[in-house]
């Protein structure tokens, strides 16, 4: 993706949740140059890949597969292990017209997905196997509190207002239907780097041409600008 690209995403995903009285955290709009000057008591945001993330899912095509979202709040794995600090994170994407995010699941983190606002938002749903593919078993999941079971495959369409469990190693994918779709996501901590499992070969991150100066910093840029970034 070029940096310009990324740059305009970013300031769409702005306008959008900023026109339905959505905001963020005031580090959505720090720029490289305030990285540069901060100092440790920011240390959790960089540890934790709070912030901007955009991404094609490495095949160059956004509009097609991709997704922008920030992350609000965030905790390491290893409290989750320890049960002790913070072991929860929350997120805000904003999905397009059949802009698909595609098929994964996650082998720690437990998630729930809520249509905040816009559209319809289509998931399609799998269990998984052992070695990775897709079962053809029933799917069992919790829609608002509420049990559904679900033949392999099927695709629901969550309402503005409702919102899905996600449970380990279940695959899905999703993306928006009739206007794009601000999502809610509320989990144990994530884990980019480790605990999304994808269906066939998938880049997480997108590969940045770097034609024009970042306007925010994506999570994965923090290293290049953030003094105390480990090296």
């Amino acid at each position: 993706m070029k940096r310009s690209e990324i740059n305009a995403i970013i300031n769409d995903f702005k306008s959008l949740i900023e026109h339905n009285q959505i905001y963020l955290p005031p580090f959505a709009y720090w720029t490289p140059a305030d990285w540069q000057n901060k100092g440790e008591e920011v240390y959790e945001i960089y540890e934790t890949g709070m912030g901007w993330d955009i991404t094609d899912w490495g095949n160059g095509n956004f509009r097609e597969a991709g997704l922008a979202l920030f992350t609000l709040r965030n905790g390491l794995p290893a409290n989750l292990e320890k049960k002790q600090g913070k072991f929860y994170a929350e997120k805000l994407l904003v999905a397009g017209v059949n802009q698909v995010t595609p098929m994964h699941y996650h082998a720690i983190k437990m998630e729930d997905i809520i249509n905040r606002g816009g559209g319809k938002l289509a998931i399609q749903l799998y269990n998984s196997k052992p070695d990775g593919s897709l079962d053809d078993t029933p799917v069992v999941v919790s829609i608002d509190g509420i049990k559904e079971e679900l033949k392999a495959g099927s695709i629901i369409q969550l309402q503005p207002g409702e919102s899905i469990t996600l449970t380990q190693y279940l695959y899905h994918k999703f993306w928006g239907v009739g206007s794009r779709v601000m999502i809610g996501e509320v989990s144990l901590s994530n884990d980019d780097d480790a605990d999304n499992f994808f269906y066939g070969k998938i880049g997480r991150f997108p590969k940045i041409t770097e034609d024009v100066p970042p306007v925010h910093l994506l999570t994965k840029d923090y290293a290049n600008y953030y003094r105390f970034a480990k090296k």
